[in-house]
């Protein structure tokens, strides 16, 4: 029996795949064990707002009332951004790969049990939470830095609640990131 599938690279990406398991078990493990009661209601608040999409609704609301033609071209990129962003997400990625949300006895507080039933990979709070950041930081530099305050916390709240992998997160902010390259990309193309 020839065993031409024992080749290198499939050994490389078995051993890398291999990694990534114990590095995501490692990190989910201590992140949801060290965050203190203070630090985990403030990450749950910030999660709960986020929930839906309402923060980044809301910012946007306030930056086109608030930050005249630049804070509507902000608040119009950001929208987009996490529009697409929730697309690739939850309406293509969560379909294509199922993965199950991390091990119950990995996380030691109670909140293991409100988790949702989709797939783990990636995460769509974060993949919003980024695409929309992204997409203001060039068109309002401030305010872009005021969104990335709540959008690491989101990101560091999802796999603290145990809802998500380290990777699920990191996965979803390359989807945010990506979006939010693409609404650039084609607001550059829209005005030349």
């Amino acid at each position: 029996m020839r065993m031409e599938w024992l080749s290198p690279g499939y050994l490389l990406f078995m051993m890398l795949f291999a990694g990534l398991r114990e590095t995501d078990r490692r990190l989910t493990r201590r992140i949801a064990a060290c965050a203190t009661p203070g630090v985990h209601r403030t990450l749950s608040a910030v999660e709960e707002c986020a929930q839906s999409t309402k923060l980044w609704c809301g910012a946007a609301v306030v930056m086109a009332a608030a930050g005249g033609r630049r804070g509507r071209r902000a608040a119009g990129a950001g929208l987009v951004a996490l529009g697409v962003a929730q697309l690739a997400a939850n309406g293509l990625c969560k379909r294509l790969a199922d993965r199950p949300r991390p091990p119950k006895e990995w996380i030691p507080h109670d909140e293991v049990e409100d988790r949702p039933d989709s797939s783990s990979f990636p995460s769509g709070h974060t993949a919003a939470a980024t695409a929309f950041t992204a997409a203001v930081l060039p068109a309002w530099p401030a305010a872009g830095v005021l969104c990335a305050v709540p959008a690491a916390l989101v990101s560091v709240e999802r796999v603290q609640s145990g809802a998500h992998y380290p990777s699920d997160v990191a996965a979803g902010a390359v989807i945010g990131l990506a979006a939010a390259w693409l609404v650039r990309r084609q607001r550059a193309n829209w005005v030349s």
